[in-house]
């Protein structure tokens, strides 16, 4: 027998009895002959005490090092008083050892597991050893927590008459928005299976199919540039789809769970419950983004009107002025809005970042001048700026003047500390709009999903401007992150046709890529919505973690390479021949 308790559950109750644990030597402690070890496993850490008055071949415990795997025999006995550890679950008990064997060796180790410091051994490092850095109590938490996530997900969408039903993994390319990873087949040389980037067309024929309330937790497969929020390759959403629901008794339905998951998985606070449902252009207006971190206020407002009184000529040649209000930033330094604030507001596409400091009931700043003492304390007073503000300028188009000050806000809830780590803020964004102008292109083209159905059905296709056409399209957020896109999806072919074909495709073209299921929907689709929130990007938020590599257990790193296994890898050219395939090289 290797064990018979873990080593995270002994405590007083089983003082005396005798026991077996096994796990990894965590710490090693010689005082003159009596040797103390910590003994660590997935659930805790149990002190051990070796006494060569108890135990028959000492040179086996003389001989330990820090990681090697043993099994322990011995008692269990309390600890004397004070010298109780309250940090661990067995803090009040110790075994004393009887016999201790080594189950397995170690060589030594590629870098230091549990006394590291931060940033001291190279990421590529930790990756090619991704084994050994999730022994780490972070990193195995994360692992877990994500387990027990998953496992409550199961159990509420199995009480709800959701089917778990599992959706083919080679499938057909298709344009999803990314590009394919592509699968040669050996039985139809020079055909190309896709590996799917989401279920979304299985799930719609599954509703059609009549299994009303359909989920998985699905494997999808994007070729993309890495993002913080994103792995490379793969990542595993909750993929669903209901019949016969409005996209508000679909939030009903859904939210739930996220309430569950967290106050009773995570224990922290949910922020507004029920869920508030924002539309788009409300939320860009006041957030500068359509994933806006609500744990804190500090809305944007439009001051056009009054920016263009004065006679600063940036804002009398621009389209829209907005403000931000930051309470206390009248103490960052010139240093941190030149150079963070201002970075923050460029990598919302802003040009710069015309600021003023409200002090002693007036505005203090370079562009303070243009503008007479009435109007400087009529934009006070018109924004609620108290002293001690800094006020944020935007300026460009509709869309640019709210997104430079969208990461100008989140840069400042952080530096304030405004985002608390235990309250998650979720919310719904509503009322995406059909269509976007492609300026690359100069086209009318889908803004978001195209199987979304447009609010108001084919006359509003037929009679509005395409950009003022609202689908029945959903966002879930939390934090600041989008957890996923969801919609009421357009399930009639007629509708369908003219969908695209205000995007510019013909019919032809959607019978190219879609005639499956067009074909599927001729024979009767019932009204279906649903969406796919990202697992990665639900743990993210529920452990506060900011990349997404630590909630994966093995990642790939910047450049979609897995250094542990070496992938991706050269194949032989026997392989090669096999799939009727030849590798052409590249001339230096």
């Amino acid at each position: 027998m290797f064990r018979t308790h873990t080593c995270g559950v002994l405590t007083k109750e089983e003082s005396g009895k005798s026991v077996t644990l096994s796990g990894w030597v965590h710490k090693h402690r010689n005082f003159g002959g009596l040797v103390f070890l910590d003994l660590r496993d997935r659930y805790g850490i149990t002190q051990i005490v070796c006494n060569p008055e108890n135990i028959t071949d000492f040179t086996v415990v003389e001989s330990l090092k820090y990681e090697h795997i043993i099994t322990v025999e011995g008692t269990v006995e309390l600890r004397t008083e004070g010298t109780q550890n309250t940090t661990l679950s067995t803090g009040e008990v110790e075994v004393i050892a009887t016999h201790v064997s080594i189950l397995s060796n170690t060589k030594p180790l590629p870098f230091e597991i549990f006394d590291a410091k931060k940033g001291e051994e190279d990421e590529e490092l930790r990756l090619k050893y991704r084994f050994l850095e999730l022994r780490r109590k972070k990193l195995r938490d994360n692992i877990l927590f994500r387990a027990k996530v998953e496992t409550h997900i199961r159990q509420f969408m199995n009480s709800r008459d959701f089917i778990d039903i599992a959706t083919p993994i080679l499938t057909v390319s298709s344009p999803e928005g990314s590009r394919d990873y592509l699968v040669p087949s050996r039985i139809h040389p020079g055909k190309f299976y896709a590996l799917p980037q989401a279920p979304q067309q299985y799930k719609q024929l599954l509703m059609v199919a009549g299994f009303d309330r359909y989920y998985q937790i699905a494997p999808c497969m994007r070729d993309e540039d890495p993002r913080a929020d994103r792995a490379p390759g793969e990542f595993y959403q909750l993929d669903c789809e209901t019949s016969f629901m409005t996209s508000e008794e679909f939030f009903t339905l859904m939210e739930p769970l996220w309430i569950e998951l967290t106050e009773k998985v995570a224990g922290k606070k949910v922020q507004q419950n029920p869920l508030p449902r924002i539309p788009f252009r409300e939320c860009m207006e006041k957030y500068g983004t359509d994933k806006p971190d609500l744990r804190f206020g500090m809305e944007i407002q439009e001051v056009t009107s009054w920016a263009k009184k004065g006679s600063f000529e940036l804002f009398n040649t621009t389209e829209v002025v907005r403000v931000l209000v930051v309470p206390g930033g009248a103490d960052f330094s010139r240093k941190d809005i030149d150079g963070k604030f201002t970075q923050a507001a460029k990598q919302g596409n802003a040009q710069g970042l015309p600021w003023m400091k409200v002090v002693d009931g007036t505005c203090e700043s370079g562009i303070a001048k243009f503008f007479s003492h009435e109007q400087l304390q009529e934009i006070i007073q018109q924004v609620g700026a108290e002293d001690g503000s800094i006020l944020f300028f935007g300026i460009g188009s509709w869309e640019k003047s709210a997104t430079a000050l969208g990461t100008v806000r989140s840069l400042a809830g952080d530096i304030l500390e405004l985002k608390d780590p235990n309250v998650v803020a979720w919310a719904w964004i509503v009322d995406f709009p059909m269509y976007e102008w492609d300026e690359e292109n100069e086209k009318v083209d889908f803004g978001h999903n195209p199987f979304s159905m447009p609010k108001g059905g084919l006359e509003a296709l037929n009679t509005k401007d395409p950009l003022d056409i609202i689908a029945d399209q959903y966002d879930i957020i939390a934090n600041g992150l989008e957890l996923s896109s969801g919609a009421v999806r357009n399930k009639d072919p007629e509708i369908m046709y003219k969908a695209f074909e205000v995007a510019g495709y013909t019919k032809a073209d959607v019978d190219e890529k879609f005639g499956h299921m067009i074909q599927a929907f001729e024979f009767g689709a019932p009204p279906h919505c649903g969406f796919a929130p990202g697992i990665e990007r639900i743990i993210m938020v529920l452990t506060n973690e900011a990349s997404i590599r630590n909630v994966v257990a093995f990642p790939k790193n910047q450049k979609a390479e897995e250094p542990m296994m070496g992938s991706p890898s050269e194949v032989t050219e026997e392989q090669l021949k096999e799939l009727h395939l030849q590798i052409k090289k590249e001339k230096e």
